[in-house]
């Protein structure tokens, strides 16, 4: 997996003071995407070990509230894969700080409803985050006044309460 842009202090993308890893690879292609430079999965530099420490340390300070996770795409199958070991290293070294992932795929029943997006490791990934914003970009439902999201059709997901319900339960509206 390659990845385009480490913010070690990013406010825009969830809530408090966050790490943010912007992967490289998506497939949805979404009109007018702000970060179209991000389609291309050999896009950036390689994720290595060192760049898991890189983000490990960024995480440690305390003013820091999580790890995001956009690009790209982290649910291209690809990504999974390899983002799913480092997101299991995060939560078991700092078990209170939060994981958001955006994804232009939509979540339904644990998983991904797109079946391309699908893969091995789709549901233990999700079982790892705290909140998923789910669908694609849409130009037309464009909103700048809405929280952490780009257009209306987007869901901001509770997922451990939508995992334990069996219902999608937002997060915010």
């Amino acid at each position: 997996m390659n990845y385009a842009e480490i913010k070690t202090t990013d406010i825009a993308n969830g809530e408090g003071v966050r790490v943010s890893l912007f992967v490289s690879g998506c497939r949805r292609h979404c009109k007018n995407c702000f970060n179209r430079m991000t389609w291309d999965f050999s896009y950036g530099r390689p994720f290595t070990e060192q760049t898991e420490e890189q983000l490990l340390n960024a995480l440690s300070p305390d003013h820091i509230a999580g790890l995001t996770l956009l690009g790209g795409d982290p649910f291209e199958p690809e990504n999974q894969r390899a983002l799913l070991p480092f997101v299991k290293r995060v939560k078991e070294r700092f078990p209170k700080k939060t994981i958001w992932c955006y994804t232009g795929y939509t979540y339904a029943n644990g998983g991904i409803e797109e079946e391309q997006a699908a893969c091995e490791v789709t549901r233990e990934l999700i079982s790892c985050l705290d909140v998923l914003v789910d669908g694609r970009f849409v130009e037309e439902l464009k909103d700048i006044r809405l929280l952490f999201r780009g257009s209306s059709n987007q869901r901001i997901i509770d997922v451990k309460r939508s995992i334990e319900s069996g219902n999608v339960v937002l997060y915010l509206t």
